[in-house]
């Protein structure tokens, strides 16, 4: 599991962990994990001996990190001069060290032009943990021009200019091949739109985890993760005992998203998908084990959860049908066009699970805000939105996001999503999957996390570098099931 802290609790953390070591040793620590990971960068673009390094300086812990890291490689036969964005509040011990070193403080221009402009690493401690607003513009146009060189950058702690606690980007800020964090991951290095500008990310170890509580703010799932949460049926297991999905879906103008919903139920987990609606014929056509209903959802049988809303369209009949779905006790997950068609007290009054499943768009109409403030501000969207409407959100996008209604338990970043999953009919198979994990027994929070993980997944074998249709991403899903139990 990959894990994630506010600023509030790593600054916290750090005083606990500096009152038990002698003073300066956490820096040490740090600088010793960025000289590492930069001598890794340098290697792969050639060697260290002899490599052209900048420093970009600024006044706190990060470019003391910076500067103590450069003296490593400078002792190692790098050339590393140092800019100092904040005259005068360079770390002291560290520009000592970078000097004793034999390297060298350069101003900004005369930095760029060094070694006749060829500079194959650019270190980037201008702001910390705690930098707030973006880039100021000298800092801004400085870093412009030593990205003009081609040089690569990598970030101390993360990318200066992006918020740490929320992944946001509120003005310039740069852009980096990777980013070595310290101690745990900060929010904003696993959210888009700052995830972006990270890069790789390299956790350094600097004895942090004993001083962290023990629930994080943010929680990433890994393979082992999906793998011990993955549905698996027992020798005595049948069809119903492995669960019921139930798909409502589909309408005369949007007939194939009942077929890819039904695609991704009937890969998720579940012994058997009930569908209701008015694209049997289509259904059948292509997934023969399907069981059909006419409607209403009510009168097709029992299930042990229900999806509604991709396709459904926004007639009296997908009202009451997504009226009728959630008046059933037993978890439900809405998409698409039913989360238009939602009443909100009829969700918070639930007494079983309720999932919705979102884009950018559809969130901002939920909340009543501009799309664009959920694009930029994903982390208090998806947190609002769970509160709101006393539910399980899955925040579908750049970077997933899967959140809950209780304020203790961490928000889930989806790691394995794709661009290639921005294809018309992708979110449909999302649902059904994600419906079908519901129906075997899993847990909302869990159900959600695991279905956004198989999904990026299934995208990646589906597109192997090439455009990829919703149905081949329904059709790759067993290969990722095969991928995450090894």
């Amino acid at each position: 599991m990959r894990t994630a802290y506010s600023v509030q609790t790593v600054r916290a953390a750090e005083r606990a962990l500096m009152a038990k070591l002698p003073q300066g040793a956490l820096m040490q620590r740090a600088a010793a994990g960025l000289a590492a990971a930069c001598a890794d960068v340098l290697r792969r673009r050639g060697r260290v001996y002899g490599s052209r390094v900048v420093l970009l300086v600024g006044s706190g812990d990060n470019g003391g990190d910076a500067l103590y890291a450069g003296a490593r490689l400078a002792r190692r036969g790098a050339g590393v001069r140092a800019v100092l964005t904040s005259q005068g509040r360079a770390h002291e011990g560290g520009l000592a060290a970078l000097l004793a070193a034999g390297g060298r403080v350069a101003e900004g221009g005369a930095a760029t032009s060094a070694w006749g402009g060829h500079i194959d690493l650019v270190v980037d401690g201008i702001t910390g943990i705690g930098g707030r607003g973006g880039l100021r513009a000298e800092a801004a146009e400085l870093v412009r021009a030593f990205e003009a060189t081609g040089a690569a950058f990598v970030a101390v702690d993360l990318p200066s200019g992006v918020e740490a606690d929320t992944g946001e980007v509120l003005g310039d800020a740069v852009r980096a091949d990777a980013t070595v964090t310290f101690g745990t991951h900060k929010p904003g290095l696993l959210i888009d739109p700052a995830a972006d500008l990270a890069g790789a990310l390299h956790l350094v170890d600097i004895g942090l985890g004993p001083e962290l509580p023990d629930v994080p703010d943010l929680e990433a799932l890994q393979y082992a993760d999906v793998a011990a949460l993955l549905p698996a049926p027992s020798n005595e297991s049948d069809k119903y005992r492995r669960g019921v999905v139930g798909i409502v879906a589909g309408s005369a103008r949007y007939p194939g998203a009942a077929v890819l919903a039904v695609s991704g139920a009937l890969r998720g987990g579940a012994g058997a998908v009930r569908y209701v609606g008015p694209g049997a014929g289509a259904v059948i056509a292509c997934h023969p084990e399907t069981l059909v209903h006419a409607g209403p959802p009510s009168k097709a049988g029992r299930v042990q959860a229900w999806v509604v809303g991709p396709g459904l369209g926004d007639g009296t009949e997908a009202v009451e049908a997504v009226r009728g779905v959630l008046a059933a006790d037993v978890p439900v997950l809405v998409d698409a066009d039913g989360l238009r068609l939602l009443d909100a007290t009829a969700v918070r009054s639930r007494t079983a699970p309720t999932v919705l499943t979102p884009h950018a768009g559809e969130a901002a109409a939920l909340l009543g805000v501009p799309r664009e403030e959920v694009e930029t501000g994903r982390l208090a969207a998806v947190r609002e939105l769970a509160a709101r409407y006393r539910a399980t959100v899955l925040l579908k996008g750049s970077t997933t996001l899967v959140a809950t209604d209780t304020a203790d338990t961490p928000v889930r970043v989806n790691p394995t999503g794709t661009s290639w999953l921005a294809t018309a009919g992708s979110g449909d198979v999302l649902s059904g999957l994600t419906g079908s994990l519901l129906a075997a027994g899993l847990a909302p929070r869990d159900a959600a996390s695991v279905g956004a993980y198989l999904h990026g997944l299934a995208a990646r074998h589906a597109s192997n570098g090439a455009p990829v249709a919703a149905q081949d991403v329904a059709e790759a899903i067993a290969a990722a099931w095969r991928d995450v139990r090894g």
